[in-house]
């Protein structure tokens, strides 16, 4: 065997070498117990301070848990007697409204009595007056019923009674059509008379409050007319060479109102929803159809409505009693408070286990002002054209545009006046040109042409689209509408066009046009189908800030800036008004005082939008939070609303869904409160702390503020940071106003959609 190599040896260490060696180690090694040491002390400190912390934290709890009652009774108190105010308030305005028309012995029916709305519609049906003015004077009154019935059956519950408003007022929907048809007709039935001597043709419009009635009738059939655009109105068409050419006339009816898209709610309603006496008044109703108990007199349909009011009114005194006797003997007993039954309870992260709580009016109301919980109750066939009506508002009313067989003229023989008389009414002439394609001119020449003028009554946040309605599956659709232009500040055209012949070369030539401002929509499609404008139920949706300024007793300025567009409501009492620094015209929306309800009931119709419904977490992109906590935070910020400011905070959408984070201020008036009075509040299902953290932090932080207590209801929280006079005020604010400010934020929702 070879003998094994020895490894190289390092060169030998000096006995220097050695010493220093020896001294790094012994220096690392202490450097490294000193380390461990002050790593130690720094974990000591720590175990100190959570120990202090949580020391504090228990006492805090401790105190909070003491004094719970007493600040539970005292909100409890105040909820209490603001909701019987309120009660009280609305029942007498409507017992006072009640009492002032039945005072002026109006010829309006009651839309809640059946017998009365039964004699209007039997007696407006035989009634065979075809003038203009009496049948849009009689079709006003219709309207107006037709609109507390829709009011009245938001409010209704039981099956029975929406039974009967929903037949009301389908018959009601039917008979304006239809006397708003008869018009046309017997118009039409005279057009000879009534020649315009620049074209040939006749031509009519006729406008009040809620409609607006157009007439044309092709009595010289020249295939070279081109367009019409009735004068005043904005409301326009354009014929194809054959319509042209035919016996036709066209009528288009501009109506205030959408009764299609109730049709098309009830239509696609879910059977497994809607009760089955719904459902046998979808169908169309005849115009001689009438809503009376066949089994039944008047008289003792009569007397059993009213034995019905007395036995519900009964009732309602019977229960607001059972409702105070519950507040007194909630307010003298801590323990009734305290308990399971009143409160509902659930965790908070970052906290020991304990009991948490809601404290909201609508659980110590015995449910009264509670809704049951809304059921999406619309479907729609998934079809990509069929438009849904939870995402997209019609706005502006209904276009009809109609095309039928001109009646039979009078002709004039030796003084005598002869016509043929008919009694089927006007003929829907039959058109339908080839399928839209936009590469085709050919069948692009055959579409018909449509242009009105945006109704200056609504506001589309954006460029509007166009749906037609399909009157056989009875929803509107979004298909078959070509070369769309949406422009503004359009001049109207006043004169029909019509082409010329030179040397065999047809040319387009247009005439003086009399001028007026607006914004036009015009586009083409295969026939002259009813069509409405639609916008983006949520296109202002979600807001970018929020805030509620208080600026005098019982006066706040709630702001709101929206996706789109930037709004404020003046709140002074129960009345709102409008306000918005962006030119958006509707003088008869802005600037108005009106209460809440109404206010809400003009912004949606002149789509402007920032109410929150069912449908809405569909469509929009929010924060989840809880809504039973939600509601709790708006009660209790309307109680203080006549002092406080309150914000929006960018910490709310990182708190968890069981918080949310509000900034406020004592503050009044209209100029910006200084920064370094802003604080941060947590609210949350067990208790309610002020924020150590600033909106200008880095990162959320739950930790309560040093100097800050806890408690179990939002009011006492702001409290604590408040001047005794401000307090004072408080106490003093009228329970209307607090009531539309507590509706302001729940028809809104500030904390969940911003």
């Amino acid at each position: 065997m070879a003998p094994k190599k020895k490894g190289k040896k390092g060169p030998k260490l000096t006995k220097a070498q050695k010493a220093k060696l020896k001294l790094e180690e012994e220096e690392r090694r202490l450097r490294e117990e000193e380390e461990a040491r002050i790593q130690a002390e720094r974990e000591e400190q720590e175990r100190l301070e959570r120990q202090r912390r949580q020391e504090i934290l228990d006492k805090l709890e401790e105190k909070d848990s003491k004094r719970r009652g007493g600040e539970l009774g005292e909100l409890r108190s105040l909820l209490a007697k603001n909701y019987f105010a309120v009660k009280k308030h609305k029942n007498d305005v409507a017992q006072m409204t009640k009492w002032d028309k039945y005072m002026k012995c109006s010829d309006i029916p009651d839309s809640s009595v059946q017998q009365e709305v039964n004699t209007f519609i039997s007696l407006w049906h035989d009634n065979q007056e075809c003038s203009a003015k009496t049948v849009f004077k009689q079709c006003k009154v219709a309207l107006q019923l037709i609109e507390e019935t829709e009011t009245l059956l938001r409010e209704v519950t039981n099956e029975k009674h929406i039974a009967k408003y929903l037949e009301a007022l389908l018959v009601l929907q039917d008979i304006v059509y239809t006397k708003i048809l008869n018009i046309s007709m017997e118009i039409l039935k005279e057009a000879g008379n009534n020649i315009d001597t620049e074209t040939g043709n006749m031509q009519a419009v006729i406008k009040d409050d809620n409609s607006t009635l157009c007439l044309w009738a092709n009595l010289m059939r020249n295939p070279r007319f081109k367009r019409l655009t009735f004068k005043g109105v904005g409301l326009g068409f354009e014929l194809t060479k054959q319509l042209a050419a035919s016996n036709i006339a066209l009528r288009v009816l501009h109506t205030s109102y959408d009764h299609l898209s109730l049709v098309c709610r009830l239509t696609h309603m879910k059977p497994t929803t809607a009760p089955r006496s719904l459902l046998t008044v979808f169908e169309d109703v005849p115009p001689e159809a009438t809503v009376k108990q066949d089994d039944e007199t008047p008289e003792e349909t009569q007397d059993v409505e009213e034995a019905q009011q007395d036995e519900e009114t009964a009732k309602e005194h019977e229960q607001d009693k059972i409702v105070e006797e519950e507040f007194i003997s909630e307010r003298l007993s801590e323990e009734t408070m305290n308990s399971e039954s009143q409160i509902t309870r659930s965790s908070i992260p970052n906290s020991e286990d304990g009991d948490s709580q809601y404290i909201s009016q609508a659980e110590v109301i015995a449910d009264e002002k509670t809704p049951p919980p809304p059921h999406d109750v619309t479907e729609y066939r998934e079809h990509v054209n069929v438009v849904d009506l939870r995402m997209y508002t019609p706005l502006g009313g209904v276009f009809y545009y109609e095309l039928f067989h001109l009646p039979s003229q009078s002709f004039h023989i030796k003084g005598w006046e002869i016509q043929k008389i008919s009694d089927t009414g006007l003929k829907v002439f039959k058109y339908v040109a080839e399928k839209p394609n936009p590469e085709d001119e050919e069948a692009a020449s055959t579409l018909v042409s449509l242009s009105v003028k945006l109704p200056e009554s609504v506001v589309f946040l954006e460029t509007p689209q166009v749906a037609r309605w399909d009157p056989e599956a009875k929803y509107w659709r979004m298909d078959g509408i070509i070369d769309f232009s949406y422009r503004e500040h359009v001049e109207e055209e006043g004169v029909p066009k019509v082409e010329k012949d030179e040397d065999d070369d047809e040319e387009e030539e247009e005439e003086e046009e009399e001028s007026s401002g607006g914004t036009k929509v015009s586009f083409k499609m295969e026939h002259f189908y009813p069509f409405v404008l639609m916008q983006r139920t949520y296109a202002n949706f979600p807001f970018r800030r929020w805030e509620l300024r208080p600026l005098g007793k019982d006066s706040a300025l709630y702001s709101i800036q929206g996706a789109l567009i930037d709004l404020s409501i003046t709140i002074q009492g129960n009345q709102c008004m409008l306000k918005s620094d962006q030119e958006l015209g509707l003088t008869d929306l802005f600037d108005k005082w009106m209460s809440a309800p109404d206010l809400q009931q003009a912004m949606l119709k002149a789509g402007i939008n920032i109410f929150v419904n069912e449908h809405t977490e569909k469509f929009v992109t929010f924060s989840r939070k809880d809504p039973k906590i939600e509601h709790v935070a708006y009660e209790q910020m309307a109680l203080f609303a006549s002092v406080c400011t309150f914000s929006w905070s960018k910490w709310n959408a990182e708190c968890g869904p069981e918080h949310f984070v509000v900034k406020l201020c004592e503050h009044q008036g209209l100029e910006q409160p200084p920064e370094d009075l802003w604080n941060l509040y947590l609210v949350g299902p067990q208790r309610f702390q002020k924020l150590e953290m600033k909106e200008t932090s880095e990162v959320f932080c739950a930790d309560h503020h040093p100097d800050s207590e806890f408690h179990s209801t939002f009011i006492h929280m702001i409290q604590d940071n408040m001047s005794p006079e401000g307090i004072t005020r408080t106490r003093e604010a009228h329970f209307l106003f607090v009531d539309t400010v507590q509706s302001l934020f729940c028809i809104t929702r500030p904390l969940k959609f911003c």
